[in-house]
């Protein structure tokens, strides 16, 4: 059988398969899960800048209410280790994840700001982590925020992330970038080992009846796989030092085969997993597997970046070239 070993961000996995953050990394029992149905590695779900700032808000508040009337409302002060705040119950999960499973387990953080929260990077590295995944989830909506501004504050973060760890930290972006490979590169300088495309950014749905906006979660299918495979594909091989992984649209193992050949080390999933449980992973691998068998091919890192734009035979098929061809091939039916 063809040999499914990868290396993403440094970290030897037995073949490139990665649950994606998700609910489903929230429960140790759905990660073992994850693990015996063949996962190479797995992305807990992700801690939230909100959540720092919100327990420590509390925090801040409880242990002040009140001392401006009674001195001796100190002595009803609970010890502050008492508490187990979001943040550290975070961490400690990382811990008990780690010493529960074999496979690379990678922490998850969300957030826009330099914070304080980001210390907790350094938290869930000594909790066992073997890398980080940062998730940037900033919207802007200031009229007066530049794309500069933007940028700049996503490469502050990395590199501040980066400071305060020693192990390999993943960037998940979102498409919506003036220049794709600018950012790239500038995350590769500010420290990123991986880029992870592309975020899937939920958007809210209008109610006309009850005039409330609603969040609207639509789970991805393989349809939206192909903007991955675009900006995968030319970025492979440009940018020394930065992996590559694919999430959004991977369901199916021909899904993996497209992303390794575009030039991801890693296809992640969440999406398929939801619809079709975790179990499905095992039907993915294997499928990867026979795929890689029936073509003759005797590892995945043979495929890797086969089809990327550096390696194909017409390289405008990946610019505004193919667009034009496209369009211009298109025929009405009868």
């Amino acid at each position: 059988m063809a040999d499914l070993k990868t290396r993403y961000m440094g970290l030897e996995l037995e073949n490139p398969l990665i649950a994606s953050s998700s609910p489903l990394c929230k429960e140790l029992d759905a990660v073992k899960r994850m693990e015996d149905a063949g996962a190479g590695a797995v992305v807990l779900h992700s801690l939230f800048e909100e959540q720092v700032t919100i327990e420590e808000e509390r925090l801040n508040d409880f242990l002040l209410r009140g001392t401006e009337h009674y001195a001796e409302a100190l002595t009803y002060f609970p010890s502050v280790d008492t508490f187990r705040f979001a943040p550290d119950e975070y961490v400690e999960y990382t811990r008990k994840v780690k010493e529960s499973v074999a496979i690379p387990v990678i922490g998850s953080l969300n957030g826009t700001s330099k914070g304080g929260w980001i210390r907790y990077a350094r938290e869930i590295e000594e909790a066992g982590a073997d890398a980080i995944e940062l998730n940037i989830y900033l919207l802007p909506t200031d009229p007066g925020m530049t794309g500069d501004e933007v940028e700049t504050n996503y490469i502050e973060l990395v590199h501040e992330v980066k400071k305060s760890v020693k192990i390999p930290v993943a960037v998940k972006l979102g498409p919506y970038f003036s220049s794709i490979p600018g950012i790239a590169g500038s995350l590769a300088e500010a420290g990123a080992d991986a880029l992870v495309l592309f975020n899937r950014f939920y958007q809210p749905s209008i109610d006309p009846e009850k005039l409330e906006v609603s969040p609207d979660i639509v789970l991805s299918t393989s349809e939206e796989l192909n903007l991955r495979l675009r900006w995968v594909g030319i970025l492979y091989g440009r940018i020394a030092g930065l992996d590559l992984a694919v999430t959004g649209g991977v369901h199916t193992p021909l899904d993996i085969v497209r992303s390794l050949m575009a030039g991801a080390k890693v296809a992640m999933t969440t999406s398929a997993l939801l619809k079709m449980g975790i179990g499905y992973i095992g039907d993915l691998v294997s499928g990867l597997a026979k795929w890689l068998d029936g073509h003759g091919y005797e590892s995945a890192l043979k495929i890797t970046g086969l089809m990327s734009q550096q390696s194909v035979a017409e390289p405008a098929a990946f610019e505004r070239a193919n667009y034009m061809k496209l369009l211009n091939s298109y025929r009405l039916s009868d």
